[in-house]
């Protein structure tokens, strides 16, 4: 449905996208996870045609996205990262007027609203100014102005930043029962539950370029080790730990040993070991990889300010 190729995008001497490639299935919820910086909101501000790709082309169902294609940047919605609402206005009147942007007039119009204030529950507040409303309520009216006029591909930039877990879980049941009913979703995030919650493929961005793609299977299975047993730091371990790092990858900080076997070596080996070493199982903990390991594993562990 989407396509990227080899997109660019530079800001004077900073490059924001770095020959992005990419497809997008029909039906689709992909998430783009990145730290800050990473290049998600450029990613996400050249699909919706805001910007054109210094060089590269982005198409939706094979017809050129950019700033100048007025007809099928139509067919997106955006939820940026910044509340995108009239402060000043009711929550009424901004749907009126992000409707009769996309077209929408009469009885159609006044429907559409209708049902989106229902599914944002604020139906009894659509004559309140948005000044008024929480930040939450401001997120759950920003996503369904996006949805007004039916688009067939919504993009999410951080949608949810900085609300409270029930108006971020309302947007997530939300989100998902769109994605069953068919609509495609891009999700930006930085936030790891998110992406693994939603997303049935994510993309880990950094640097304005894919560090990795695939399904959370088939991303936690680049990881150094597939199970890794955790044991502490410390005199009583450290000849073990010397040992059994012959026989895997050992990653230690300084309170933890990490040990990820090789595929040869069994796990009865490595308890013979550690009792050879006088090492107490009860020390053992079993731990599977996780989403957050690989993003820390490819971006780093370093403070992003």
């Amino acid at each position: 449905m989407l396509r990227i190729g080899s997109a660019i995008k530079r800001y004077g001497a900073i490059t924001a996208l770095d020959g992005v490639s990419l497809d997008i299935a029909r039906g689709e919820f992909f998430g783009l996870l990145g730290p800050n910086g990473a290049g998600k909101s450029t990613f996400m501000s050249l699909v919706a045609g805001l910007r054109a790709p210094d060089s590269g082309t982005i198409t939706l169902d094979g017809t050129l996205l950019s700033p100048a294609n007025v007809a099928t940047r139509v067919s997106l919605g955006l939820v940026p990262q910044g509340i995108a609402l009239y402060d000043d206005l009711s929550a009424e009147q901004n749907l009126r007027i992000f409707g009769e942007l996309y077209g929408l007039r009469g009885a159609d119009l006044r429907r559409r609203i209708d049902e989106a204030l229902a599914v944002a529950q604020l139906a009894d507040r659509r004559r309140d100014q948005v000044k008024t409303f929480s930040g939450g309520m401001q997120r759950r009216l920003n996503l369904v102005a996006a949805l007004l006029h039916r688009p067939k591909l919504l993009l999410c930039d951080e949608p949810a930043v900085g609300v409270d877990p029930q108006s971020r879980n309302a947007i997530f049941d939300f989100l998902e029962k769109l994605n069953r009913e068919g609509l495609t979703i891009i999700y930006s995030t930085h936030y790891m539950e998110e992406a693994t919650r939603l997303c049935s493929r994510i993309g880990i961005i950094d640097h304005g370029k894919i560090l990795a793609l695939g399904s959370l299977d088939d991303l936690l299975a680049q990881l150094p080790f597939v199970d890794a047993i955790g044991f502490p730091t410390g005199a009583a371990t450290a000849a073990f730990a010397t040992a059994v790092a012959a026989h895997g990858e050992l990653v230690s900080d300084n309170e933890t040993h990490r040990f990820g076997p090789r595929a040869e070596f069994k796990i009865s080996e490595f308890y013979t070991l550690a009792e050879r070493h006088g090492v107490s199982p009860r020390l053992f903990s079993h731990e599977r990889p996780t989403l957050e390991a690989l993003f820390l594993h490819l971006t780093g562990r370093n403070l992003r300010e």
